[in-house]
């Protein structure tokens, strides 16, 4: 080991290769920058390579959701916004269902109220959001049905207890360019529980909604 020989001059880097793999590897870096990580974390293409790679759509969805999250827990409480009129909530006897639903009958062991029905349909312009609540109490189920009619949109189940803490949030299930959803809303707690809808697309949507169970009002409060 003592007669080990010490490295030739020739074998170490000198120091303009160290400036050259330096000054390569932030290049490289920053490509990788622009064409990979700006995409697909922020949705921002400057190359546009990241479209040509599907990182863009990527990015720009994780931007939307952070985006929806933020206008749901700003959100106004129900009481703030004006109730849709009378004739924007029609009772009928049988909803009509957009999308069949085998689902069995919604029972309700906690409430001993008539179930109700009701159906409600606006337009959505590109960039447009709504909200529709239902105010029913605790346990209390809600068959309901809900399409685009040919588009798609942006939704966020959710429920609010009567006037509820600042950044309270309880979610039953959120979507991202649906045609529409189906199923039974049970209630966690008294108060009221819906649907936050945003048009994404770059078309006209027509919303609509039915549901037919244990529920006390239906309004739309945006």
């Amino acid at each position: 080991m003592y007669n080990a020989s010490m490295p030739e001059n020739q074998a170490l880097p000198s120091s303009g290769q160290l400036v050259r793999s330096t000054l390569l590897a932030l290049i490289t870096a920053l490509v990788l920058l622009m064409t990979v990580v700006m995409p697909a974390e922020y949705g921002i293409d400057p190359s546009g390579v990241g479209r040509l790679l599907g990182l863009t759509e990527m990015g720009e969805i994780k931007q939307q959701l952070a985006h929806e999250a933020e206008a749901d827990a700003s959100n106004a409480a129900p009481e703030d916004n004006p109730p849709e009129t009378a004739s924007d909530v029609q009772p009928t006897p049988e909803p009509v269902a957009c999308i069949a639903d085998n689902s069995p009958p919604v029972e309700n062991s906690k409430t001993a109220s008539a179930s109700n029905s009701g159906e409600i349909s606006f337009k959505l312009v590109p960039g447009q959001a709504a909200e529709v609540k239902l105010e029913m109490k605790e346990g209390a189920k809600v068959r309901f049905s809900w399409t685009a009619n040919g588009g798609k949109l942006n939704y966020d189940t959710h429920g609010d207890p009567y006037n509820p803490p600042k950044g309270f949030y309880h979610g039953y299930g959120k979507g991202r360019f649906e045609p529409g959803d189906k199923g039974i809303l049970e209630a966690a707690f008294d108060g009221n529980h819906g649907w936050f809808w945003r048009n994404r697309t770059q078309q006209e949507v027509t919303l609509t909604l039915t549901v037919n169970g244990d529920y006390l009002k239906l309004q739309r409060v945006l």
